[in-house]
């Protein structure tokens, strides 16, 4: 199981690799808000997501014969890019089976970093089938984008330097919500944040059809996503939660939040109006799910994670309005 200790042996490995990323807010924002929100801003992490904390971590840990053999993962773009800078700087070499239809920066950026990219079509391909399929073919060792103990501790790095940073500006937390997909990213800062800072209620942040996580924490077991829906969330759009996450995520999270496209896209402007900050979709649904619930907060303090900033600039401007 996944523990504190795993999570402070985590950043340990990561120390000197990984950036710890700003804990930001805005003044004026906060007044317009009626609560104060601070913004973890993974996007300005190394590859552009949180990712690399969990994939150096879990390659780290293999044997010498295990990175001989290599590694494979399966990802829409930010796991993807966060095995392949990985792997490179630990001298394996790594396989990525991503959907051809992924946005092309996470293609171009996932090869420039030294894997070899496989793509598959998204609505008829089985990503996990062709990971494991090159997996048993040439002896990789696969690693998975979240259901993992190992890599879950890289992810929970966060919740260390989060509980640091308020502490070092004597803030105590009110809530923290966090995008979820498969739950490894969320699990692992709500670990750290139990042992560091228990005041802080922990919320998950997903798309609405793609709320899985919120569902399941509902009816206290693990339900799926219904078919036929799409979203511009990408790298957080899951079938259900992992098996692994789920029960980390049932005993330590107060809930979820489901968020509509409209609501994304709003946060992505408030980022990169008041933080100046490039949000993808999927890595601003945290704070997507506090604007849209701001009244929840009102005196409140609200730690919001930005995961990730990978996407394509002709994306970013078609979602985002001129400023006024």
């Amino acid at each position: 199981m996944l523990d504190y200790d795993m999570i402070s042996k985590a950043s340990r490995t990561l120390k000197g690799v990984t950036r710890v990323t700003p804990l930001l807010e805005s003044e004026l924002l906060n007044t317009h808000l009626g609560f104060r929100l601070l913004v973890k801003a993974e996007c300005l992490q190394r590859t552009g997501s949180f990712k690399i904390r969990g994939a150096y971590v879990k390659i780290s840990s293999l044997t010498e014969q295990e990175r001989a053999s290599g590694v494979v993962a399966f990802s829409s773009g930010n796991h993807a890019q966060g095995v392949a800078a990985a792997a490179t700087e630990l001298g394996v070499k790594a396989t990525i089976v991503m959907p051809e239809d992924a946005p092309a920066v996470k293609l171009r950026n996932t090869a420039e970093y030294g894997a070899k990219v496989i793509t598959y079509d998204r609505v008829t391909g089985d990503r996990a089938k062709i990971a494991r399929d090159i997996s048993e073919e040439t002896g990789a060792v696969l690693v998975p984008p979240y259901d993992d103990y190992i890599l879950m501790s890289g992810q929970g790095t966060i919740g260390i330097e989060v509980a640091n940073q308020l502490s070092q500006r004597n803030i105590v937390a009110d809530a923290l919500v966090c995008p979820a997909g498969g739950g490894g990213l969320i699990a692992g800062i709500a670990t750290a944040m139990k042992e560091l800072s228990p005041e802080t209620t922990i919320y998950s942040a997903e798309p609405e059809y793609f709320d899985d996580t919120r569902r399941s924490l509902l009816s206290g077991e693990r339900v799926g996503n219904d078919p036929g829906h799409s979203s511009i969330c990408d790298s957080i759009v899951t079938q259900i939660p992992g098996e692994k996450t789920f029960p980390i995520n049932k005993t330590l999270l107060a809930g979820g939040f489901a968020v509509s496209e409209q609501n994304v896209v709003s946060a992505m402007q408030t980022l990169a109006d008041h933080l100046k900050l490039v949000a993808e979709p999927g890595g601003a649904a945290a704070v997507a799910a506090v604007l849209c619930n701001a009244e929840r907060w009102k005196g409140k303090t609200v730690v919001a994670v930005v995961s990730g900033g990978n996407v394509d600039l002709d994306a970013f401007h078609s979602y985002l309005k001129p400023s006024a």
